[in-house]
């Protein structure tokens, strides 16, 4: 195991513990802004090291991370799972509506049956 208690780049980080599944996702949600460390927006190349704060957006919502050891090789998921402590709040449930398009006709019985489960008439 790679794990250690010396900086290490964030891009590298978040893709070691699997946050990101490449390397280069992870340095394009860096340019893009998407990763701030102890509330700074950074570049790829900052270092993180233990205790540090990570705000990392991933679709549309904030997930909140704290380095507990950093690690520069990618590692199983129970290993990464000791590496970081997610402080990110549980998100609210969203009501999702049945959509269907004007004038398509009666549901057919499988699409009945997806209406149901969004409804939660299970």
């Amino acid at each position: 195991m790679t794990a250690s208690v010396a900086p290490v780049r964030v891009d590298s980080w978040l893709w070691a513990v699997r946050i990101y599944k490449t390397r280069s996702a992870a340095t394009t949600a860096c340019r893009a802004g998407h990763v701030r460390v102890n509330g700074e927006k950074v570049k790829a190349s900052q270092s993180v090291k233990p205790g540090d704060e990570l705000r990392v957006r991933i679709a549309g919502f904030d997930r909140i991370l704290v380095v507990r050891q950093t690690l520069t090789k990618r590692v199983g998921a129970p290993v990464a799972a000791t590496a970081l402590e997610d402080r990110t709040p549980p998100r609210e449930p969203t009501a999702m509506l049945a959509v269907r398009d004007r004038g398509a006709g009666r549901p057919t019985k499988r699409e009945r049956r997806e209406i149901d489960r969004l409804r939660g008439f299970d």
